[in-house]
């Protein structure tokens, strides 16, 4: 997790087959700034992909984003993919169209928090920080 004096590293990902990604790249921006360190994976990245980037990077929290509707498999496939490796310390963090019955869902699963269309950026921030620090 974070140290005194360290940026925050966030790593932003697109798992699965979603090619839109203005949200995503509008939240990495507003991470940056505000003064965290932004890795952005770029579009359809498998979860195993996501999972060692951000250990690779080091990262103090992933922030997923997911349009396409498979929210419910991707993001949770993510998580046990930080495990696999060791590395379930590493908070994970969902966003995108998800539908309100959906949001427990991943909640249970170990996704740290989700974000819904609407979301304003200074609680999206204030989370990633929360959950960082």
């Amino acid at each position: 997790m974070a140290q005194e004096g360290k940026r925050l590293r966030i790593l932003i990902g697109k798992p699965g087959l979603d090619g839109h990604d203005r949200g995503a790249k509008c939240i990495a921006r507003a991470l940056r700034d505000n003064g965290f360190e932004v890795v952005y994976t770029g579009i359809r990245r498998t979860p195993e992909e996501i999972a060692v980037a951000a250990i690779q990077e080091d990262v103090d929290a992933i922030g997923l984003s997911s349009l396409s509707g498979a929210h419910l498999q991707l993001f949770p496939e993510v998580i046990q993919s930080l495990k696999k490796h060791e590395a379930a310390d590493i908070p994970v963090i969902g966003g995108g169209i998800i539908p309100e019955e959906d949001v427990q869902v991943l909640r249970d699963s170990g996704v740290q928090a989700v974000f819904t269309p609407g979301t304003s950026m200074d609680e999206i921030i204030s989370t990633f920080r929360g959950l960082c620090e």
